[in-house]
């Protein structure tokens, strides 16, 4: 499980990100761009990170399933995936 500092940075990124996303748009389409660095630096799509809903972790996030790889592997094992079983051939 990640920490829970970095979980709470993140919240605090997306939170940031939804407020000015609307008002980011705006301004790129008017070619404002002084106008964009006088925004908050996290309120920018770029900053926020992909994490795995289950233990948070960052690295070897899995898109399609926003999970990590671990716990991908523990669930699909398990049968808690629908769709999804280990291959053989």
């Amino acid at each position: 499980m990640a920490k829970r500092s970095v979980l709470a940075r993140q919240e605090k990124r997306l939170k940031l990100y939804t407020k000015y996303a609307q008002k980011r748009a705006d301004m790129k389409a008017a070619g404002d761009f002084e106008g964009l660095q006088m925004l908050p630096r996290n309120s920018s799509p770029v900053r926020l990170k992909n994490r795995c809903v289950a233990t948070g972790r960052g690295r070897g996030f899995l898109r399609d399933f926003g999970l990590s790889r671990i716990k991908f592997r523990e669930l699909a094992n398990d049968g808690e995936i629908p769709g999804v079983r280990k291959s053989s051939w």
